[in-house]
């Protein structure tokens, strides 16, 4: 399923990004090389909106019939990924492989799991696990025989960085050819992983084998778990629930997470946003394309799917409180162990969602989100509202969903 691709680019940073990101050619390989699709990134080049007809200066052009992408006005290397990432998001459903903006890392007894979720979600942080081999962070391909990577490195974000919260992306920061982006620096020279002086996306590019559980073969078998993360900025969805068949298409199509400071240009507080399949600037083709590809591997294999919240709990952005990422880490590696399989859950009356009673490490006061609230009529009237918001968006899809993907919505 490889695509050989070509990188022209004024920046030679943008090159060695291109290196660092992509599936990287032996020797052998680039003799016989024939690019099949060219990416013309010129940074410099600033569109005139009215006689070009793009929304700004900055513009993402993919031309599927010359097999071209144009990026210009924008030095943000993230373009260069994310345009062969749509064009991949095309091709590869019509052969029947299913195309995923997820995360992917295998356990010791060969078990898969796949992360979903848009920038500023967790997909990098909580893949990179010492204790698991990394397959990807960003880009995944799931076919007959398994998932695979589409890429060859990692794209992590920076800010507020820490050996102690991170270690194993922190140490890619102090390797050789590991690229930062707008990450300043401060008077001595030394990365300043905390400031926002240009921008809250700080990120490093880095090949994937600089982490050392890094899967070598970039290949996995058949997710035992499907894992969709969001950053909930109302604060009342609960950090893990259990989904049915019918509330992980719901979920899938919905893609309700919150546009993460930083990970958008101008957004500097979140706000809450719905992009189908987790991520919609990326999927040309219609979200019920991909909603149904997944649902088929999904039961042919039997996955269990999961819903974690890695935003808000006990209040709404500004009043409660980040769940914090080692109880995210301990959530995720319960569902990942069996730790939840046998537990007791109750049912969310908003959602309809099932939520564990108990998960080994984490606190129960936090695992039902209405708990964790001090004024539960206040939660009540966030929840009733989240989840109008999710049934007014599903109007858009709802003439093309089944009756099935109906019923997995809120009550």
């Amino acid at each position: 399923y490889r695509l050989p691709v070509r990188l022209i680019t004024e920046a030679a940073y943008h090159g060695m990004f291109a290196w660092n990101m992509f599936l990287r050619p032996t020797q052998e390989e680039l003799t016989d090389h024939e690019p099949e699709f060219t990416i013309l990134a010129a940074p410099s080049l600033i569109a005139d909106p009215d006689t070009d007809g793009t929304r700004s200066g900055t513009f993402i052009v993919v031309h599927l019939e010359k097999r071209m992408i144009l990026i210009g006005g924008t030095l943000y290397s993230g373009e260069i990924k994310k345009g062969i990432f749509t064009v991949l998001n095309y091709y590869l459903p019509l052969r029947h492989v299913m195309a995923m903006h997820c995360s992917a890392n295998m356990g010791k007894d060969g078990s898969t799991a796949i992360f979903f979720g848009l920038s500023g979600t967790g997909k990098t942080t909580l893949s990179a696990d010492a204790s698991r081999t990394l397959i990807g962070d960003d880009e995944h391909g799931w076919s007959d025989t398994g998932v695979f990577n589409f890429e060859g490195g990692c794209y992590a974000k920076t800010i507020n960085l820490s050996a102690e919260r991170e270690p194993e992306i922190y140490a890619t920061t102090k390797m050789f050819g590991t690229i930062l982006e707008n990450v300043p620096l401060d008077d001595y020279r030394a990365p300043d992983f905390d400031s926002k002086e240009y921008t809250e996306n700080t990120r490093c590019a880095y090949p994937i084998h600089y982490i050392p559980n890094a899967s070598s073969t970039g290949q996995g078998g058949h997710p035992k778990d499907v894992i969709f993360l969001t950053a909930d900025a109302f604060g009342v969805l609960p950090p893990v629930s259990k989904l049915s068949p019918e509330q992980a298409m719901y979920h899938f199509i919905s893609g309700y997470t919150a546009k993460v400071a930083g990970t958008e240009r101008g957004v500097t507080e979140p706000q809450a946003t719905f992009s189908p399949c987790f991520g919609e600037a990326f999927m040309p083709l219609h979200p019920t394309v991909y909603a149904e590809l997944l649902s088929e591997k999904i039961q042919k294999h039997g996955s269990a799917a999961w819903l974690i919240n890695t935003g808000w709990g006990g209040g709404p952005y500004g009043v409660g409180k980040r769940i914090s990422i080692e109880h995210t880490r301990r959530i995720v590696n319960a569902v990942l162990n069996g730790e939840l399989d046998d537990v007791q859950y109750a049912e969310d009356p908003f959602f309809g969602l099932m939520i564990p009673t108990t998960v080994p490490g984490v606190p129960s006061e936090i695992l039902n989100p209405r708990n964790a609230w001090t004024d539960k009529a206040a939660y009540d009237e966030k929840a009733a509202a989240l989840a109008g918001m999710f049934k007014k968006n599903f109007e858009q899809f709802a003439d093309q969903a089944s009756s099935d993907i109906l019923s997995g919505g809120p009550k």
